[in-house]
């Protein structure tokens, strides 16, 4: 059974490429006579947490204080996001906002329950040596009292080789998992991390594969840690559940455990963050990777950017074990 006290107040550190997603909702009942297009009325918009922020909602969500670290522009966008953070229980005190560069905004077009386009606002332009000193001056101060640390990577160029360098060997040197949400084909990057993420395109694509049957995700897994001297790799597939790779272990897969699936966004935000309050919280990585699981099965239920929260996932986890048990019994 979950343990809402073994999760309550862990406190972990995400750092990470910050967003804010923006939905704009309605309806579609004819195409353009200018283009070939469906003309989307609007009925109504939203705003959540999105990317980095995101993973620190979710770790709220579960119980736990996440401590946030990235960057926003000086921006109507990066005004508001503070506020949206606030709702999420979640701190803004420890973004860097910069003149220089916009907040990173997706904007979503959903209509009928489906998507219809993506509109993106962002820069993926390195930061220069001086931002780069700040942000790693913000990770030093915090690091100390998190017992996880989250890496979240959209590749827009918050994260460079200096910030990961320094949050990942300072944590080691304190003896603090590092759990990465990786992205790109250079997973060289996150060596020395305790834990990569990837969904089973990024990981074929670190290993150079093509796309193909599911056996290649086990020849991905094991390439990876070979590779990059892991300590354990996730790769989650979807809604053919994840798979989890550990040093001197065989494969362990975990199926599914959506229902419906209707919509995947941000799914692996609530993967690495119920991951990292569960170890937080003192659970083994294959219980902890189970957890999540069931976790990620309750967000894709959901359209839109959404966080998972404890008692939902405690009802979900206990359900999930009473069934188990009437199967044993049967």
């Amino acid at each position: 059974m979950i343990s809402l006290e073994a999760f309550k107040g862990v406190e972990v550190l995400v750092v990470g490429d910050v967003m804010l997603d923006r939905y704009w909702w309605g309806d579609v009942n004819r195409i353009s006579p200018e283009a070939p297009v469906p003309v989307v009325r609007m009925r109504s918009t939203s705003l959540a947490a999105g990317g980095a922020a995101n993973v620190a909602a979710n770790i709220a969500g579960l119980g736990g204080i996440p401590y946030l670290i990235g960057i926003v522009g000086d921006d109507a966008e990066g005004n508001l996001l503070p506020d949206i953070l606030r709702t999420a229980e979640v701190s803004g005190d420890h973004l860097v906002r910069l003149s220089d560069r916009p907040t990173t905004v997706k904007t979503r077009l959903v209509a009928h329950g489906q998507h219809v386009a993506r509109v993106d606002q962002e820069s993926d332009d390195e930061l220069t040596t001086a931002h780069v000193e700040t942000v790693n001056r913000a990770i030093s101060e915090i690091i100390e009292k998190c017992r996880v640390v989250v890496i979240s990577d959209y590749a827009k160029g918050f994260l460079t080789d200096a910030v990961l360098s320094h949050v990942i060997s300072t944590a080691r040197d304190l003896g603090r998992p590092v759990l990465v949400d990786p992205k790109g084909k250079n997973y060289q990057k996150y060596a020395g991390a305790t834990l990569l993420t990837p969904n089973k395109r990024e990981a074929l694509d670190a290993c150079g594969f093509d796309d193909g049957p599911e056996e290649l995700v086990d020849a991905a897994g094991k390439t990876l840690m070979q590779k990059l001297s892991l300590d354990s790799i996730l790769i989650t597939q979807g809604e053919k559940g994840m798979t989890l790779f550990e040093s001197g272990k065989s494969p362990y897969h975990l199926h599914s455990r959506a229902r419906k699936v209707y919509d995947v966004t941000g799914a692996g935000d609530t993967v690495i963050a119920t991951i990292a309050v569960a170890l937080a919280g003192g659970m083994s990585l294959p219980d902890a990777a189970n957890v999540a699981n069931i976790a990620a099965g309750l967000v894709v239920e959901t359209v839109g950017t959404s966080s998972i929260k404890l008692l939902d996932l405690v009802n979900e986890f206990d359900a999930s074990k009473r069934n188990q048990s009437n199967k044993v019994g049967i």
